[in-house]
């Protein structure tokens, strides 16, 4: 800039330097705004991260703690390797873990964890193959503390993963945690085991003791090509798979991914189980209510693009049997199912509304007036009418019996009338139309 007649050089010089000034502040803000890029741990073009497991986490009743010794009067898992296996719905060569103290009042100290591929490809045993253990680290370190009410990402991990297929991961906590405020999904339908000292590199866990929960781990993510999408399931027991066989993946969920799996155009989408037995749309059972954990479970997991609401029956079941509650939680599922609808399709889900079976002759449910029936068929009838779910999944169609409506065919309940056995829930899968899930792989 050459002065003008009369310009004072001082004068010039701070005009220069403001310039300057404005154009470094500008780069600033266009690093900020543009880059550098968000740190995706390697995904690289063409790939993305996606949920391919999900336990939802619930705090720990205190039947369902880990046995003796594992359980002291003040803490849990001292000196305690845990070793569980999870089905993982969609496959790829990197993975990453999720471990949450959602429930906890201490904070949770995670010594050592490895994954491995299960001994013979099978669900709940605590041997893997040989040569396919693992060490996990997270932030290039092998151990990890989960503050309290918070959940920890690992480093991903290259890890070959078949869509389908069973994986295992050991824990090991020396300190374990300092309160019995324990972070798990008791209804794993899986055998986990425990047994004292690390043994996170071992082959197999002889004499270790074996429990049918989940603990500590609450996702599992694998690195799938960019069109890779994952559909969550909201849901109670009857999703959490109640009346299903431990250890064989027939809840409901895993016969639907099942038949997704087996159609090439739906063969790329993940199913993420998000149900706890006695959960609530409105009010908290085991585990908070839907409305509370819809951001935790459902929006803040990876890839989610469709979402299926099978929920309600425990609000109707445990309302008071008199017309006025009755009429009351009518309207308050009505009112509930529409914030999850507004909340989901925000994030761009769409929702699909699962109709609710019945519960006629259940000892917990059923009463003779027949008032909750009468609020099972007016939540029904909402579900089924046009412009309010994106789609509907007639579940109650599919299981009822048609010379009795109001209760289950006898031969697809677990023997309480509430219930599902694997054929009821193989029933309940069979009545998703896979057309509703576009192409995802």
């Amino acid at each position: 800039m050459k002065p003008s007649r009369g310009t004072p050089l001082v004068t010039l010089l701070s005009t220069c330097v403001l310039v300057l000034a404005l154009l470094v502040t500008a780069s600033a803000l266009t690093a900020l705004v543009t880059g550098p890029a968000p740190a995706t741990a390697g995904a690289g073009p063409g790939r993305h991260w996606v949920s391919t497991w999900t336990g939802m986490p619930q705090l720990t009743e205190p039947a369902n703690l880990p046995p003796a010794p594992y359980t002291g009067e003040k803490s849990v898992l001292v000196d305690t390797t845990l070793r569980q296996t999870v089905r993982v719905t969609a496959g790829g060569p990197r993975i990453r873990l999720r471990f949450s103290n959602a429930y906890g009042d201490t904070p949770l100290p995670l010594t050592a964890v490895t994954v491995a591929l299960p001994r013979d490809g099978r669900a709940g045993v605590d041997a893997v193959e040989p040569g396919s253990l693992h060490r996990v680290t997270f932030a290039d370190r092998p151990a990890v503390t989960v503050p309290v009410g918070a959940q920890m990402v690992s480093d991903p991990l290259d890890f070959e993963l078949r869509a389908g297929s069973e994986l295992t991961v050991t824990a090991y906590t020396a300190r374990g945690q300092a309160s019995l405020a324990l972070t798990s999904h008791p209804g794993s339908r899986t055998t986990s085991y425990l047994l004292h000292g690390d043994h996170t590199g071992d082959p197999d866990l002889p004499g270790a003791t074996a429990v049918d929960h989940w603990y500590l781990l609450s996702d599992v993510e694998v690195l799938a090509p960019a069109r890779s999408r994952a559909v969550a399931i909201l849901g109670d027991s009857l999703t959490d798979g109640r009346g299903s066989t431990t250890n064989g993946n027939d809840r409901w969920p895993d016969r639907f991914y099942d038949r997704l799996h087996d159609r090439p155009g739906t063969s790329g989408i993940a199913v993420l189980n998000q149900a706890a037995g006695g959960n609530r749309v409105l009010n908290d059972g085991l585990g908070p209510n839907v409305l509370a954990r819809l951001d935790r479970d459902v929006l803040s997991r990876s890839a989610v693009s469709w979402l299926i609401v099978f929920e309600g029956v425990n609000d109707i079941g445990t309302a008071e049997a008199t017309p006025a509650a009755q009429r009351a939680v009518t309207d308050d599922l009505i009112a509930g199912y529409r914030q999850i609808l507004v909340r989901a399709h925000a994030q761009g889900i769409r929702v699909y509304g699962a109709t609710l079976t019945p519960f006629g002759g259940s000892t917990l449910y059923d009463d003779p007036a027949g008032e909750r029936e009468a609020t099972r068929q007016r939540v029904n009838d909402w579900i089924r009418a046009p412009g309010h779910f994106d789609a509907v999944i007639d579940f109650d169609r599919a299981v009822r019996d048609p010379a009795h409506p109001g209760r289950l065919l006898p031969a697809l309940h677990a023997g309480d009338w509430l219930h599902l056995n694997p054929e009821g829930y193989r029933a309940l899968a069979a009545a998703v139309p896979g057309g509703l899930f576009r192409h995802a792989s």
